[in-house]
């Protein structure tokens, strides 16, 4: 018994020091996923979520999903794949996309702020990406990847260089978009 304690309380500091060290990193606890820390803090603040999915092809809403009692704080989730849907469903400016591209940061931006809009969410949540693998060019090759969340105040747009198999792109993706959520609502 002695043996036990001692090994919990050796395990209590260990714990304690990764918990100084990494701080924010730590993504989930125990047997939680990303995505249940995530709803976790969304149910916690009363903020309700929605998607707008490209490059992810909804794995990010199927996480989410994935989670019984996501219907606190999950709205919807779109799969925008075609330019025609990003313009017709989120009301991206087709000029826009034209002139920066569907993969951009100005085009992430506009669908994360559509489909929070159209969902009337507190947040909206966007993919934009090339998960290849084709499609890519000099400039934005296969792994470009730009993921947007709005609130009613300012969209924040991270943008990323990826590289894997396409399934690796949109699973890695999703991980990111996740853990963005993660950060803003634990700032």
């Amino acid at each position: 018994n002695n043996t036990v304690d001692e090994a919990e309380k050796g395990l209590e500091r260990i714990e304690a020091e990764v918990e100084k060290r990494l701080g924010e990193h730590i993504v989930a606890r125990d047997s939680d996923s990303l995505e249940a820390s995530v709803g976790r803090l969304l149910k916690d603040r009363g903020l309700k979520i929605a998607m707008a999915e490209s490059c992810t092809g909804g794995l990010i809403s199927h996480r989410l999903t994935e989670i019984s009692g996501s219907s606190a704080y999950f709205e919807c989730g779109i799969v925008v794949y075609s330019n025609k849907s990003k313009t017709e469903l989120l009301k991206v400016p087709r000029e826009l996309m034209e002139t920066h591209g569907a993969v951009s940061h100005e085009t992430a931006a506009r669908m994360a702020e559509g489909v929070r809009s159209v969902s009337r969410s507190d947040l909206g949540l966007a993919t934009t990406g090339i998960a290849g693998p084709t499609g890519g060019t000099p400039e934005k090759p296969v792994g470009t990847v730009y993921i947007a969340l709005a609130d009613s105040e300012e969209v924040r747009v991270e943008s990323f260089q990826f590289s894997g198999t396409r399934t690796q792109i949109k699973i890695v993706t999703a991980q990111a978009a996740l853990d963005l959520v993660r950060r803003y609502l634990q700032e």
